[in-house]
């Protein structure tokens, strides 16, 4: 299995301009069927503070994108967005649910890319120590081992993306997807039937959760917070917002993205 090793920029630079906006439409609906998923089991309101990220830049044009961040009494917030100019061959589509501190399932995670070759990510984001807490780690990661190594052996067109900072590797489990892939129709038919199953599955995970006792929720909803901030304010890919759309808007979408300037209320502990 190959591996690749260069930040999203240079990916970018060292591959020819692109139209991918049939594949972006694509994702689009993917992510928005996913979020719909999600909808139809957990109470979701979007924040006023992400009301006018609705649509921002020109997308007949040049760069443009969308943020929706939604919160509720079981979510914590659940970030809906895209960024990019798909004419000239690159978009970074997010869809993240980050879940309030009744229950300890991991956070979902996914992210798709094209430069204009494909990119996706899928995560159950640990909640604490998968090491320390063996329990923790047979409830959620041990099922997904055997077909995550299976995953490496099947799709040899699938090539294993390594962050060149360090803290974003940290952030990975050990069954996170994270490859880079030449955008064919069966490569994107498998990354839309593996985020579904993870979709399926955390929201099976949901359902068959105990409750966190109510003295260590406070803990959980802080450490939640400080993991959310730490991935969206340290990710090397923001250099491309701010290519595309200067820091200042770049920074206020790294706050939408961990809640930053969010008006709801965080669900209670």
């Amino acid at each position: 299995m190959s591996e690749t090793v260069q930040h999203v920029e240079q990916m970018v630079d060292e591959n020819p301009r692109t139209d991918v906006t049939a594949t972006f439409q694509e994702w689009r609906d993917l992510l928005t069927g996913l979020r719909s998923r999600i909808a139809e089991r957990f109470e979701l309101v979007r924040d006023p503070s992400t009301d006018d990220l609705e649509s921002y830049g020109d997308p007949a044009i040049g760069p443009a994108g969308s943020l929706a961040a939604y919160s509720g009494p079981e979510i914590d917030w659940l970030v809906h967005s895209w960024i990019g100019d798909p004419r000239t061959g690159f978009v970074n589509l997010h869809l993240t649910a980050w879940l309030g501190p009744q229950i300890r399932v991991p956070h979902f995670g996914s992210a798709l890319l094209l430069w204009p070759e494909g990119w996706f990510y899928v995560d159950a984001i640990p909640r604490g120590d998968i090491i320390g807490d063996g329990a923790y780690f047979d409830s959620y990661y041990a099922e997904n081992d055997a077909p995550w190594l299976d995953f490496k052996q099947e799709h040899p067109d699938f090539t294993w993306f390594t962050s060149r900072t360090g803290f974003i590797r940290g952030s990975l489990s050990p069954t996170a997807h994270c490859y880079s892939f030449p955008a064919t129709r069966p490569n994107l038919d498998t990354v839309a039937d593996l985020l579904t199953a993870r979709v399926e599955q955390w929201l099976g995970w949901v359902a068959a959760a105990e409750p966190v006792a109510a003295e260590d929720r406070p803990a959980l909803a802080a450490r939640d917070l400080a993991v959310r901030r730490n991935i969206a304010e340290r990710d090397p890919a923001n250099v491309m917002g701010e290519r595309l759309f200067g820091p200042e808007l770049t920074n206020r979408l790294v706050r939408a993205l961990w809640g930053g300037d969010r008006e709801l209320p965080r669900p209670q502990p």
